[in-house]
């Protein structure tokens, strides 16, 4: 937990010169770079069209660590910034400790009951209200192939299942090329393991074993077959992929050294930035066993409590702009997200984002829309925590047999 309470008698000195000037928003982020920074941009000029003024709150560091450490400082002082990047059960951490604003009224004129799946508007609430705006939607179960690589190896188009996967593996294998690039850090193991529990359990063991935590699933046959899959996974990587960035992994699969990758689709910016068109020089396909089920990382904005009337209407038109089409447009184009409003024009989006859209809607339907375990969105932090640390650990020592994997994810998940 955030334990405002205990941090407050560390925190000496109310931050000077942040008094909300009428009509002001300040919104922390971290998103500094690129694509992240030119959608930010945008979303700066809509609040100015709308007469308000945008200070920005930028921290950098990718994974917003150092964002979290000065927000805490700047509440504990009683100077919340409107807006914050927070996302999954993160929220409703914050929200526990009641410094979190209602966005009800923003909600319903908006009919973001409507537009949202149900599984992701829970997320943005706490105790049945709007706490937070959600901005995109990243699909973390993809795999990314080399079209020219699949062809030299005389494999025919995306493995469906493992077991073609593994035959297509084996034919890269044969043809002198890496079969799974891979960057051997715990975040990417973790998403390459939830890929696989999903596509060898489906979508209720998934949510049984990784968002309920079920010892029972935890610790079942299914587990057991996921692990050897997982471990089989491995057998096909590069011995130099510990430590790889996850980027250079997938330069891997675009220069034609390695045939697969299992990313989210923020790696589909990286192809975009080399020239690469889908369909043609690479394919995006759900990760084998998973095409009925959608693992989601969705990034939002929680919003503060405010004093200041003039701040409250300028948070609210935030709030507003946030899931507005002309935001959820160009900053999704930008980043290579989807946007997570469900009635988009997908008509300037390439074909990979629009399978993705409609896999987003079809499984919002059926119940395989599932939040990411490897990417904040499951469960509370201790329990992702130890439950990766454990993932990686089997990952990384061949020695350590699957029943002993096992064991030691189960233990991990009970962690509180």
């Amino acid at each position: 937990m955030i334990k405002l309470s205990k941090l407050a008698s560390a925190v000496a000195i109310v931050l000077a010169g942040n008094v909300a000037m009428a009509g002001e928003v300040e919104v922390l982020h971290w998103w500094t770079s690129g694509g992240e920074a030119k959608s930010v941009g945008e979303l700066k000029k809509i609040m100015q069209g709308k007469g308000h003024t945008w200070k920005d709150f930028a921290v950098a560091g990718g994974g917003g660590d150092n964002a979290m450490t000065v927000l805490k400082s700047r509440v504990v002082a009683g100077n919340p910034p409107a807006a914050a990047q927070i996302k999954g059960p993160g929220i409703q951490e914050w929200a526990s400790e009641g410094v979190l604003a209602n966005l009800d009224a923003t909600a319903k004129v908006e009919k973001w009951d409507e537009l949202l799946p149900k599984v992701v508007a829970d997320v943005m609430k706490y105790k049945g209200n709007y706490v937070a705006a959600p901005v995109n939607v990243h699909r973390v179960n993809w795999m990314w192939a080399n079209a020219a690589v699949l062809k030299k190896a005389g494999v025919a188009g995306a493995p469906k299942t493992w077991d073609e996967f593994f035959a297509a593996a084996e034919k890269v294998k044969k043809a002198g090329l890496i079969p799974v690039a891979h960057g051997g850090q715990n975040w990417q193991d973790f998403t390459t393991f939830e890929d696989v529990v999903l596509g060898v359990g489906g979508a209720k063991f998934y949510q049984d074993a990784l968002v309920k935590l079920d010892q029972a699933a935890l610790t079942s046959a299914t587990m057991t077959k996921s692990l050897e899959t997982f471990r089989k996974i491995k057998s096909y990587t590069d011995p130099a992929s510990p430590g790889r960035d996850w980027n250079l992994a997938t330069a891997m699969v675009i220069q034609e050294k390695a045939a697969f990758q299992f990313m989210g689709d923020w790696a589909k910016g990286e192809f975009t930035a080399a020239g690469k068109v889908p369909g043609k020089d690479y394919i995006c396909a759900a990760a084998p066993g998973t095409a009925n089920a959608y693992t989601f990382n969705v990034d939002s904005f929680a919003m503060f409590k405010l004093k200041d009337a003039a701040a409250q209407k300028a948070q609210a038109d935030l709030a507003a702009a946030i899931m507005g089409t002309e935001f959820q447009e160009v900053f999704n184009l930008n980043k290579g997200s989807i946007p997570v409003r469900l009635n988009m024009s997908m008509a300037k989006f390439d074909d990979c984002a629009k399978l993705s859209t409609k896999d987003f809607v079809d499984t919002a339907k059926t119940g395989g829309l599932l939040p990411s375990i490897a990417h904040g969105m499951a469960v509370m932090p201790a329990a992702e925590g130890a439950i990766k640390d454990a993932v990686s650990q089997f990952w990384n020592n061949d020695k350590m047999s699957v029943a002993d994997g096992v064991k030691s994810i189960a233990k991990a998940a009970a962690t509180r």
